[in-house]
């Protein structure tokens, strides 16, 4: 297991309503253990906070609340090391686009939606490590070129989805799939994997920066 290696790196992680608590505890503790700051973000419609309430596929779990006060597009996606979508449904939350007022919806329009071109903007940038769990490469859908040729791993419910739009599925005993600066889960489960594989993916691209800087 990884220790230390991620002082002063901030992690952003993307969440709404449905979101998987063991999952986002797993961030918070962890990333915060490896010396990392996790900002949980969201699009926040003006208001200064907003309440999101967790998954409720199982009626017996109780409900868990998560205030957020990070609005991702008052942020420079620059600034963070990593940049992750959460499980389950909350990337098809934040799909959510609002087409011109008095315009017909369009297939297009999908790719306004705020979150998908925050991600898009954490994709064009290689320094940045881009991480994905279960559900959470639908948030890429609308912009298929995203996922042209990238090998990864998924959620069987949305397979078909992300292969449509040119991703390279890869099975994989471990259930994560590592693809240069982009790490995909197949679900929440393998969070603690998750979380490893994108740390030595930043402490890697640390220790280049480093060596290039010390030739410069």
């Amino acid at each position: 297991m990884i220790t230390g290696g991620l002082a002063g790196k901030k992690i952003a992680v993307l969440v709404e309503t449905e979101y998987i608590p063991e999952e986002i505890a797993a961030y918070q503790t962890r990333f915060q253990e490896l010396g990392a700051t996790v900002h949980l973000m969201s699009r926040l419609w003006g208001y200064e906070s907003l309440r999101f309430v967790s998954d409720v596929d199982t009626v017996d779990k109780p409900l868990h609340y998560l205030d957020v006060n990070i609005d991702f597009q008052n942020v420079d996606v620059n600034d963070y090391a990593a940049v992750i979508m959460s499980a389950g449904y909350t990337s098809v939350r934040l799909r959510f686009f609002e087409p011109p007022k008095g315009c017909p919806i369009s297939p297009e329009q999908t790719r306004t939606a705020p979150a998908v071109q925050f991600f898009a903007k954490a994709i064009a940038n290689p320094q940045i490590i881009k991480g994905s769990l279960c559900h959470g490469l639908w948030l890429l859908t609308p912009m298929p070129e995203l996922l042209q040729g990238r090998k990864v791993i998924c959620h069987e419910v949305t397979l078909a989805d992300i292969v449509n739009a040119g991703a390279v599925y890869v099975p994989s005993a471990s259930g994560i799939v590592v693809d240069g600066d982009l790490v995909t889960g197949r679900t929440a489960h393998e969070v603690d994997a998750f979380i490893d594989a994108i740390a030595k993916l930043i402490i890697h691209q640390q220790s280049i920066r480093s060596v290039v800087s010390s030739r410069s």
